[in-house]
């Protein structure tokens, strides 16, 4: 998916019915997690917006506001492929 934006990413995930939600994670910049980094999976993802997305936690079952700027990259689990990285 070389080329599309973040937001373009998070959308063919969801919406291409070729592609299984379930088997992409995220990971993004979280300040106080082991290595400053969170990898959640996209199936916790409930909203997608123009600069930011909102992921439900399965930790204190509330959710939680993200913005683009902090995602490090989107994988497949099962290929191991990098469907979106930041730019360094």
């Amino acid at each position: 998916m070389c080329g599309l934006s973040l937001r373009e990413v998070l959308n063919k995930i969801f919406w291409d019915k070729r592609l299984n939600v379930e088997d992409y994670v995220l990971t993004f910049i979280h300040r106080g997690a082991e290595g400053d980094k969170k990898t959640i999976s996209c199936k916790s993802i409930i909203k997608v917006g123009r600069s930011w997305f909102i992921y439900r936690s399965t930790k204190n079952m509330g959710e939680v506001f993200i913005p683009y700027h902090r995602v490090l990259e989107i994988k497949n689990i099962k290929t191991g492929k990098v469907l979106w990285k930041k730019a360094s």
